[in-house]
């Protein structure tokens, strides 16, 4: 679930409509984000969705949230003119009544907008028709509530909605101010002809004429229903924002080359260019890179040659020789991170866009003193009838599953029920005793949040992961634990330091004194879950072992340098890209006290079914003892 000034939204409905977007406009780099109204802004590279809808029915709200990126992606990027709307922005500035003309603007070129929209996309009209149901409500109601509080203006404009929308040709506003209900009479043809507007120009001289009529009789509105749908528009040049991405600039200068027709010669020759789309991903190439904005016009086409002049053979040089380096070797690409970072300088977006700026650093585990190794004696015992409980389960069922006779195979002993001879082209008419179920072929690892949160949690926390090692160790499980956090502390422009503690490696996982290394995980700085869930998958992606479980141990939501906004979204992306790759991934949240709807919300739209809710600390091993069992149960 992703949170937004203490609004909830379905993950999923996000990143359908962030494909939504990408598809729609084109724009491969386009994102998505919830703000005050829906807008598009193509130097932020950025759709936004209005969180208004966050409060409403989950109908409504996902026909609104998909019409407000049909609006912008469809609607202002094709068929809005940024020119006529450039002028209407500028004649505003000396407008008394500049927040009511913005948004009568952007109502009525919506109106036009989904009416384009509809006829090219009849699949949207459901979607639309939810839209007009829901803002014929809340303007009705936000009418009545005007009336009480005595804003006139606000009224109007509410009555002009419900006018333009009433499905009967004289709709009844009940309460309604006399004055209003007669400044809706004379601006009512006006109204009207939006309905005829067939461009952008039409909308802002009705827009105008309505604005210039009510500037003597009212002050400005005070609510904010709609914005203006494109963001820094007074930047763009062509008449459509897809002019703008398409455009071609022409040179600075409009010199041409004279030619000498007799002494022109060419070279037929092809050149190698560079372009992102061939870029080496191993980030091994030399290549060199030019903006033509300015030269000279000539007519060359492609297959002219100029004269060499003394610089060509030392380019030629650099361009077309390479060889090992005899200095420093960045080709690493941790070590290339961090060489990077600290020179202020960004990355590629290895571990997605949101975490860009990030470094992965390791922090080695330290030989444990007498006081962990006692203290680490003290959880064993407290465990002990949990680990027993948990083994006895286990070995039954192995047990079980060695002695259970496999049926319905293409040899063995001939079962008694030969009617499949009769109706299988392959009849599978035989059984088998006593065979030996599979090996326990799986790996874990344990991720524990070890952010400043977790003050006051990680005791119980440690008892369980000793509960884990020691299951997994008795079942020669391999296993790594690893506490993350990012030093808030040392964030930088471009440098993220994102520290993981490693307690104990897949290799190390079964050494007798390397358990009571668990009780150096301390709770640090923030927590970027995403990137550390991402790293965690690459450890286990390489293993061998045919099943891989991440275990996630946190204790709310990620919360680290320009990440707040966005965190959940990328930490459930995180989670979806290892299970795609194979790999179980399980979020434990853990609570103090009872665990309320929107953290069971939340932890579901993350982590999906796999998840555990402890809503008492204390009581952290009794529910690992039944996860355990359904885990590990997946293996046999």
């Amino acid at each position: 679930m992703y949170r937004f000034h203490h609004s909830t939204v379905d993950t999923n409905v996000f990143r359908q409509l962030q494909d939504l977007a990408t598809v729609l406009s084109g724009i491969p780099e386009l994102t998505l984000a919830y703000s005050f109204g829906s807008s598009i802004d193509l130097v932020e590279r950025q759709v936004t969705a209005s969180k208004a809808w966050d409060t409403v029915k989950p109908e409504y709200q996902e026909a609104g949230l998909k019409t407000d990126v049909y609006l912008r992606t469809i609607g202002s990027l094709y068929y809005t003119d940024v020119k006529a709307m450039q002028d209407f922005v500028e004649g505003l500035q000396e407008s008394s009544l500049i927040k009511f003309a913005g948004q009568l603007f952007t109502l009525f070129e919506d109106i036009r907008l989904e009416e384009i929209i509809k006829q090219e996309r009849p699949g949207t009209k459901e979607v639309f028709a939810k839209r007009k149901s829901y803002y014929q409500h809340k303007f009705s109601n936000e009418r009545m509530a005007h009336v009480t509080r005595g804003l006139p203006l606000d009224e109007l404009f509410c009555l002009i909605y419900l006018n333009l929308q009433s499905d009967r040709p004289e709709p009844d506003f009940p309460r309604a101010v006399s004055t209003q209900l007669e400044q809706l009479k004379q601006i009512r043809p006006f109204i009207y002809e939006v309905f005829e507007a067939k461009s952008t120009d039409d909308i802002t001289r009705i827009s105008l004429a309505i604005v210039h009529q009510l500037a003597t009789n009212y002050t400005d509105m005070i609510h904010d229903y709609f914005v203006i749908p494109i963001q820094h528009v007074e930047m763009f040049t062509r008449n459509t924002l897809f002019d703008e991405l398409t455009r071609t600039d022409e040179l600075a200068n409009d010199d041409k080359e004279r030619l000498d027709e007799d002494k022109n010669e060419y070279i037929d020759e092809t050149f190698s260019t560079w372009h992102r789309e061939n870029e080496n991903s191993d980030r091994k190439q030399t290549f060199l890179q030019f903006e033509l904005e300015v030269g000279t016009k000539t007519n060359m086409k492609g297959k002219g040659a100029r004269e060499t002049e003394d610089g060509d053979q030392a380019m030629g040089t650099i361009q077309g020789a390479s060889g090992q380096t005899k200095n420093k070797d960045y080709s690493d690409l941790e070590a290339l991170d961090k060489q990077e970072n600290k020179k202020g300088q960004r990355r590629e977006n290895v571990y997605g866009e949101e975490n860009r700026d990030a470094v992965k650093l390791i922090k080695p585990s330290v030989p444990p003193t007498e006081k962990d190794i006692a203290l680490y004696d003290e959880y064993k015992k407290e465990i002990e009838p949990y680990k027993r409980k948990l083994e006895a389960i286990l070995k039954k069922t192995i047990e079980h599953k060695q002695n259970a006779p496999r049926k319905d195979v293409m040899a063995g002993r001939l079962s008694r029920k030969l009617l499949p001879v009769i109706l299988d082209e392959k009849p599978r008419i035989f059984y088998k005793k006593n065979q030996t179920s599979k090996e326990l072929d799986a790996v874990f690892t344990l991720l524990v949040d070890c952010s400043a949160s977790m003050q006051g949690k990680m005791k119980e926390t440690k008892r369980g992961i000793v509960l884990f090692h020691e299951v997994l160790k008795a079942f020669h499980i391999p296993h790594a634990i690893v506490g993350f956090w990012e030093d808030a502390m040392e964030v930088k422009e471009y440098y993220q330091p994102n520290y993981f503690h490693v307690i104990h490696s897949f290799s190390d996982s079964f050494y007798e004194q390397h358990g009571p290394k668990i009780m150096q995980l301390e709770p640090q700085e923030d927590n970027r879950d995403g990137f550390s869930i991402r790293v965690a998958t690459d450890e286990l992606a390489i293993r061998r072992e045919k099943h891989k479980f991440l275990l996630v141990f946190s204790d709310g939501e990620p919360a680290a340098a320009n990440y707040n906004q966005n965190g959940i979204i990328d930490t459930n992306l995180a989670v979806i890209e290892a299970r795609k790759q194979g790999i179980e991934v399980i979020g434990i949240f853990l609570t103090n006290g009872e665990v309320d709807e929107t953290e069971e919300q939340f932890m579901r739209n993350i982590y999906g079914r796999e998840r555990a809710l402890v809503p008492n600390i204390a009581e952290l091993p009794e529910h690992f003892s039944p996860l355990m069992k359904k885990l590990l149960l997946k293996v046999l």
